[in-house]
């Protein structure tokens, strides 16, 4: 009786350990709608106040394009900061971004505000 319930039990807890991992996944594919073009994307924990270097993986991301984004982050940390660097040399951040709960985040700016949307 012992020996049915093992592989239950074992599949219990594989489960339990793909949900926790895909909980705290926080990579994500980014969406450009900022009607600029990107040259350089920098993520960092949303208490941090050091952004790191250049994560986005390509030389330069148009508008209406998307790129997958990887980054180590470490943890159980969902709510980071985005940062971009145009090719004229503007910058524009997302605050608070939680990455846990969207695989995809498109970010938008009109030069004054930002905003970010998760799918």
């Amino acid at each position: 009786m012992l020996l049915s319930k093992l592989p239950l039990a074992a599949l219990s807890l594989f489960a339990m350990l793909a949900t926790s991992a895909f909980a705290n996944d926080a990579d994500f594919k980014m969406v450009n709608k900022t009607g600029y073009k990107i040259d350089s994307v920098y993520v960092s924990h949303a208490s941090s106040d050091s952004w790191g270097k250049d994560i986005m993986g390509k030389n330069a991301l148009d508008d209406g394009d998307a790129v997958n984004i990887t980054f180590p982050h470490g943890g159980t940390a969902c709510k980071f900061d985005i940062k971009v660097k145009y090719s004229d040399g503007d910058t524009a951040e997302w605050a608070n971004v939680d990455l846990c709960e969207y695989e995809t985040i498109s970010l938008f700016w009109d030069g004054k505000q930002t905003r970010a949307v998760g799918e």
